[in-house]
């Protein structure tokens, strides 16, 4: 399975992509998109798209997934966090793929053991997890990372689940029985 991962950002838009199964995870690509503060937010939503949409052309996961957005006290960061957060899911949609939204607290947990863990504790599993000679910087491109591993180990068997629940609603379906 290949998942693209998105730490959603207007200023900075953490995007990586992993493949594999639980346990065996190797990183294909890992990037940060940057739109300048000073542009208007529209031309920073344009951009951001335009970036995301190669991303999915030139990977082509079978997942996505997405940090979730927590409500804090800086109200323009959380609304412009969520601008950007809309950009991913309306690409996995328009290509008809699953797309979860993952809380910071499940990433650490999945990735670190703790959901209490700090960026660097993050960084540092990323790190030896994907066997990578050096820490992905910035951290916006470590959570990408960990959202992708999240979303490989967790995520995967949910998707897998809920399609297999779905194969089985249809099959009742066609016997006429109702689930």
């Amino acid at each position: 399975m290949r998942v693209l991962g998105v730490d959603p950002g207007l200023t900075r838009c953490g995007i990586a992509v992993v493949e594999g199964i639980p346990g065996r995870v190797r990183m294909v690509a890992v990037g940060v998109v940057r739109t300048p503060s000073t542009s208007p937010p529209g031309e920073r939503l344009v951009y951001l798209q335009d970036r995301m949409e190669e991303w999915f052309d030139r990977y082509r996961p079978d997942a996505v997934a997405v940090e979730r957005v927590f409500a804090d006290v800086n109200v323009a960061t959380v609304m412009t966090t969520m601008q950007a957060t809309t950009i991913p899911l309306l690409a996995a949609a328009r290509r008809g793929l699953p797309a979860t939204m993952h809380t910071p607290t499940e990433v650490k947990a999945a990735v670190t053991g703790s959901g209490r863990a700090d960026k660097a504790q993050v960084t540092a599993m990323v790190t030896r997890i994907l066997r990578l000679e050096t820490p992905p910087k910035p951290a916006d491109a470590a959570d990408a990372l960990a959202l992708s591993i999240c979303h490989l180990w967790r995520g995967a068997s949910t998707d897998r689940l809920a399609a297999l629940a779905g194969v089985e609603r249809e099959r009742l379906a066609k016997q006429g029985v109702r689930a």
